[in-house]
């Protein structure tokens, strides 16, 4: 028996003294209605209703057992209520990882924009490019780039990562422009630590091995590669998020354009849950159109 179920229609039948009124209340069978009502007279051991051919009336027991009936089922909606209410707003703590770069430039003025939408909420943001386990350090949703290895989490993808090869204009004026990978003899190549971005020249070129391993600056931040081009210390392949700005003012020119690596995708990544807190499933709602596709950045200006 559902004594849930059942105490709903022992109130219906209460309060229309019918049992086919109820059960079109409820939307139910007459049949339904009467046998749930007699499960519960039996669960308590106690008639509630007096029933005859002609009408049906409340026992003194009924009566006594419908006025707590009635408080207990008005607390149980109130509650279903709040919960609801409560999916619609993001409150508390929402811990959020991303990539350091990414995370200053577009994330932390997106979370702005977001947290105008939601006064109550609070964010604890974490940036690094190393890629940490969302599960042992509480974090509610990280924002990753490139191959997803972690196949226990739920991703979203959100937009394309497009990468560019590129350097300053006063680096290929000192070394020359490569046309083509065989072309990279001599050339210096800045290398981001954590991941080897899929640059075909880097392995088409007999001396593609030889740049990785040489090269004179490795950092494990895109930024601080894209100021060292900047400067003319080296060719760098980077996400036009990080670039696009040096590549609209003139400080970098995209060279290679012909073995351009392969576009990625930025990804929201969560915990499996059956069900995702609000501030966790609003956070993706507002994500999922926050830096457009194509994005923003990658949008002539």
């Amino acid at each position: 028996m559902d004594q849930i179920q059942a105490l709903r229609a022992f109130q219906a039948v209460a309060q229309e003294l019918s049992f086919s009124r109820a059960a079109d209340k409820l939307g139910l069978s007459t049949q339904l209605v009467s046998k749930q009502v007699a499960q519960l007279e039996d669960r308590i051991q106690t008639r509630l209703l007096h029933r005859t051919t002609r009408r049906v009336a409340l026992t003194e027991a009924g009566q006594d057992y419908l006025l707590r009936c009635q408080r207990l089922l008005k607390d149980l909606d109130d509650l279903d209520a709040s919960v609801m209410q409560q999916a619609d707003k993001a409150e508390g703590t929402l811990r959020l990882n991303a990539p350091m770069s990414f995370g200053v430039k577009h994330l932390s003025p997106a979370i702005s924009r977001f947290q105008a939408q939601h006064p109550r909420l609070q964010v604890d943001l974490s940036l690094t490019d190393r890629r940490v386990n969302l599960v042992e350090e509480g974090i509610d949703l990280a924002l990753r780039i490139g191959k997803l290895e972690d196949s226990s989490l739920i991703a979203r993808y959100l937009t394309p990562v497009r990468l560019v090869t590129c350097a300053s204009p006063a680096y290929l004026a000192k070394y020359g422009e490569p046309r083509k990978p065989e072309d990279l003899s001599g050339h210096r190549y800045l290398h981001y630590r954590f991941v080897d971005i899929d640059a075909p020249w880097l392995s088409a070129a007999p001396n593609g091995y030889a740049l990785k391993q040489q090269s004179p600056l490795v950092a494990d931040n895109g930024d601080a590669l894209c100021e060292a081009a900047i400067e003319g210390t080296g060719i760098v392949v980077q996400p036009t998020f990080i670039v696009s700005h040096a590549l609209a003012k003139g400080e970098l020119v995209e060279i290679l354009r012909e073995y351009a690596p392969q576009t990625l995708g930025l990804y929201a990544v969560y915990p499996h849950r059956q069900y995702l807190n609000a501030k966790v499933r609003l956070f993706l709602q507002f994500l999922e159109s926050a830096f457009g596709n194509p994005p923003y950045w990658d949008q002539p200006t």
